[in-house]
C-alpha cells in the first residue's frame, strides 16, 4: 500500500490501483484521482473537509461512500455521508477500516468538543484525526500530528512512544513555519526510534509504502 502526502491533513492512499482519500480539507489543493474507492473524514473542522472537495470528487465518482462521524454528517448538509463510529470497521475496495476514539483533543475548556475519529487501514496504517487515541494493534505506518491550536509537542511525543509504530511521517503541518517544522520533524523522529522505528519527512507529494 502506497501512502502520500497532501497538504496538510490530507493523504491518499493506494492498493492495487485503488484509491482511498482521507481528510480532503480547504488547505489541500485539488486532488484529481482515478480508482477512488471511499473518502474518510476524520472530524467535522473545515481543515478536513470542505464542500469543493466533496462536490468534485462525487462528481468524479457518483457513487463513492463518504466514512465520517455524526458530526460530520450534521455539518456537511447535502452530501450522503455514512456515519460511523468507534469500534465499527467498513470495507471499502482493498481498504479494511477500523475507527477509533469518538472525540476531537481538547483546543480549550470554553470550546465545546466535537467529535473525532481515528482510523486503521488494512491493520497497517493509522492516522488519529486530531487526538491522541492510540488503536489496540501494532502500526507500521503512523500519520503524526504536527502542528495545531491543540497540539502540544510534549503530547505528540507521548503519543508516538505509546503507539510505537514502525514508521512516521508528520501531518498537519499547515499551522507551522519551516523552523516550527524542522523542530517538530525531531522531536517525532526522537520519539519513533526510541521504539525502534523511523521517521519519513515527507515534502507534499512525496509517498511510503507500507
Amino acid at each position: 500500500m502506497r501512502v502520500t502526502k497532501r497538504e496538510h491533513a490530507c493523504m491518499i492512499l493506494d492498493e492495487e490501483g485503488q484509491q482511498l482519500v482521507i481528510d480532503p480539507g480547504n488547505q489541500t489543493g485539488p486532488i484529481t484521482v482515478r480508482g477512488l474507492k471511499a473518502v474518510v473524514i476524520t472530524h467535522e473542522h473545515a481543515d478536513h473537509w470542505d464542500a469543493p472537495h466533496l462536490e468534485a470528487l462525487r462528481a468524479a465518482h457518483p457513487t463513492v461512500p463518504i466514512f465520517a462521524p455524526a458530526g460530520v454528517a450534521a455539518a456537511a448538509e447535502g452530501f450522503n455521508i455514512t456515519v460511523v463510529e468507534a469500534g465499527e470497521r467498513v470495507t471499502a475496495g482493498p481498504f479494511r477500516l477500523r475507527f477509533f476514539g469518538g472525540k476531537h483533543a481538547e483546543i480549550h475548556r470554553s470550546i465545546p468538543l466535537v467529535d473525532n475519529l481515528g482510523v486503521l487501514v488494512n491493520e497497517r496504517f493509522y492516522y488519529p484525526g486530531d487526538s491522541y487515541t492510540a488503536p489496540d494493534v501494532p502500526v507500521a505506518l503512523l500519520a503524526t500530528p504536527a502542528g495545531a491550536p491543540w497540539l502540544k509537542i510534549g503530547e505528540v511525543i507521548d503519543f508516538v512512544t505509546e503507539v510505537a509504530p514502525r514508521a512516521t511521517f508528520a501531518v498537519h503541518d499547515a499551522p507551522l513555519s519551516p523552523m516550527g517544522l524542522a523542530m517538530a520533524h525531531g522531536r517525532i523522529e526522537a520519539a519513533a526510534q526510541q521504539g525502534g522505528g523511523e521517521h519519513h519527512r515527507l515534502e507534499v507529494g512525496d509517498s511510503v509504502e507500507v
